[in-house]
């Protein structure tokens, strides 16, 4: 009886864990792709809601954004009797077409690879590699070169130490999304860390479409490719026979 009654009291006496939350905002939850398009500016800030003090370590935070994912084919061109040729061709089963993680701190020192496999927050993790390694000996090249290529265009980004942590409570980070954005729903993530396991998350979406000319053009050429092949030889015709038309006004002038 007094074994219970002393494990009773220690267990009473022992702290209790932080529960803690995330209340997110968006500086947009609509992206709308027109002909004037040039990229646009994503603020991602929010709060951390508790329900005791704040406890040790310190919080670190983690922001993704993933567009939507598509199979991807990669190939390795060798020279074959003097000519490239696809040497080795892998398939991924999935990649996201635009994905950026921002952090707090550098991701190799707050997030532990188990979370990063559980969670698939860095860029590698991001992608899905399940059957490259029967298409080739060296999977990891091809996804290499992968994130590089898109990285080039900014449709993949690793933006450590941008993610503002203060007093604990309040976070924010700005994402650039490029202007080629693909169509679709982006997921954003937020991850609340400690010790690199993941104490919190939050997940929210946002809408990116094409609307106005941009939308009706791109949904004829779906809907109707044929109209959409005359209308743009049309145009085509048209532009070239107003550019000599004033070219020759020009000289005759």
């Amino acid at each position: 009886m007094r074994r219970l009654a002393a494990l009773i009291i220690l267990l009473l006496a022992a702290p209790v864990a932080a529960q803690e939350g995330i209340v997110l905002g968006l500086s947009q939850d609509r992206v709308r792709i027109t002909t004037n398009f040039d990229g646009s500016d994503l603020l991602i800030f929010g709060a951390v809601k508790r329900e005791s003090p704040i406890i040790d370590p310190p919080l670190e935070v983690i922001v993704t954004v993933a567009g939507p994912s598509t199979p991807v084919t990669l190939h390795h061109k060798a020279r074959r009797l003097g000519i490239w040729v696809n040497a080795e061709t892998v398939r991924l089963p999935a990649a996201p077409s635009f994905y950026a993680v921002a952090s707090s701190g550098p991701l190799n020192e707050i997030l532990s690879q188990t979370e990063d496999l559980r969670h698939s927050i860095t860029i590698p993790r991001a992608i899905r590699t399940v059957g490259a390694a029967s298409m080739t000996e060296h999977p990891a090249a091809y996804i290499d070169a992968l994130i590089r290529i898109r990285s080039e265009k900014d449709h993949y980004q690793l933006l450590e130490n941008t993610v503002g942590v203060a007093e604990q409570t309040l976070f924010r980070t700005r994402i650039t999304l490029p202007s080629d954005l693909t169509e679709g729903s982006y997921d954003a993530r937020v991850f609340l860390l400690r010790d690199g396991d993941v104490v919190s998350r939050f997940d929210t979406n946002l809408d990116v479409r094409k609307v106005g000319l941009e939308r009706w053009l791109y949904t004829l050429s779906r809907r109707q490719p044929l109209v959409y092949g005359l209308l743009s030889l049309a145009i085509a015709i048209a532009a070239g026979w107003l550019a000599s038309a004033a070219f020759r006004a020009i000289r005759a002038s």
